[in-house]
C-alpha cells in the first residue's frame, strides 16, 4: 500500500482555507497511487493560540463539518486522510487527529501528552485509550507530536496491532533531534512502520521545520523531506512486515521478537501515578 505525508504550510485561524488546501494535496498524493495521506497536527486550524477563548471558535466535533468534506473528497478518491483538528467535545478542547474514509470517520485520538506550547497550553489531556483502525490493507494508530517522545504511547499502538503509526506534528526549532533519531527509534523498536508529517511556515513567532518522514518496520528512512517548503514524501509499505514480529537474523542462534522478549512483570514503576505537575497546569 503507498502512503503519502503531506508537508504543508497551515494559515492559522482559516479553516476554509486549510481544508481546500488539504483537499487540493489529497487529489495530488491518490493521482500518485497513495491510498493514505497523512497531513500536520492541527492542519485544520492552526496551532499558536494565546487562549482557550481564541481558539474554541475554530474547533470542531468529530464527526463534523471538515471530517464530512474530507469524507466527500476520500470517497471521490478512493482513499483515506488523517489530518489533525480541534476538537470541541463540550466546554473541552482537544487536540486531535483524525481518520476519514470514504464512508466517513474511521476513528479519532486526542493527545495524551501535552507541552506547554501553542494551543496544547489550553487544552485538555486526552481521556480515550490507545487504539487501532482499519484503513483499507493496513491497521492504522495514531499519536500526535509530543507523544512520540513517549515511547508508552507507540508500543501500546504496537500491541494493539498496528501496522502503521501515524504521528501530525508540528515541530517548532528545538526538536531536530526528535525528527533525526526519535522517529526511527520507535519503528525499530516496535518493528511497526511510521510516518511522522510536520507543517512549515511561520505562525506567530513560531517557524515550523518540516523533516517529515516515514521509517519502515527496522527503523530505516524509507522518504523524508529536506527543505522547510511545502513537499510530499511517498513510501510503499507491506503490513506483512509489520506483523512479523519473530524476526529470525540465525536460525537457533540469533533469533528477536519486540514483543514476546517484553518483562512487562518488571515495569510496574512505569504506570505508577506519580505527582509532578506541568508548567502552568493545574
Amino acid at each position: 500500500m503507498k502512503i503519502a505525508g503531506v508537508q504543508m504550510d497551515v494559515a492559522l485561524m482559516d479553516l476554509d482555507r486549510n481544508l481546500a488546501h488539504m483537499v487540493s494535496k489529497l487529489r495530488e498524493t491518490t493521482d500518485k497511487g497513495a491510498k493514505l495521506a497523512v497531513f500536520p497536527e492541527c492542519a485544520l486550524s492552526g496551532y499558536c493560540f494565546s487562549s482557550l477563548d481564541e481558539a474554541q471558535p475554530y474547533a470542531q466535533p468529530i464527526p463534523g463539518p471538515a471530517t464530512e468534506r474530507m469524507r466527500a473528497a476520500c470517497a471521490e478518491l478512493g482513499c483515506y486522510a488523517i489530518f489533525g483538528m480541534l476538537e470541541i467535545d463540550g466546554s473541552r478542547i482537544f487536540n486531535a487527529a483524525v481518520l476519514v474514509g470514504p464512508a466517513g470517520v474511521i476513528g479519532s485520538y486526542r493527545k495524551v501528552h501535552l507541552p506547554y506550547l501553542g494551543v496544547d497550553m489550553f487544552t485538555s489531556y486526552g481521556d480515550r485509550p490507545f487504539a487501532v483502525h482499519d484503513a483499507g490493507e493496513i491497521r492504522v494508530g495514531m499519536n500526535v507530536c509530543y507523544d512520540a517522545s513517549f515511547p508508552e504511547a507507540a508500543r501500546s499502538l504496537a500491541l494493539l496491532g498496528a501496522d502503521l503509526i501515524a504521528l501530525p506534528t508540528n515541530w517548532p526549532p528545538g526538536a531536530e533531534c526528535t525528527a533525526a533519531s526519535v522517529i526511527n527509534a520507535r519503528a525499530l523498536e516496535n518493528a511497526v512502520y511510521y510516518i511522522a508529517v510536520n507543517r512549515v511556515g511561520t505562525e506567530r513567532e513560531y517557524e515550523f521545520i518540516g523533516r517529515s518522514k516515514i521509517a519502515d518496520t527496522n527503523g530505516q528512512t524509507l522518504a523524508e523531506t529536506h527543505t522547510t517548503g511545502e513537499e510530499i514524501i511517498y513510501a510503499d509499505i507491506d503490513p506483512a512486515r509489520s506483523r512479523r514480529k519473530h524476526i529470525i537474523r540465525v536460525p537457533g542462534k540469533h533469533e528477536i521478537d519486540r514483543l514476546a522478549d517484553r518483562r512487562p512483570e518488571m515495569y510496574g514503576l512505569l504506570v505508577r501515578p506519580h505527582e509532578l505537575k506541568s508548567p502552568g497546569r493545574p
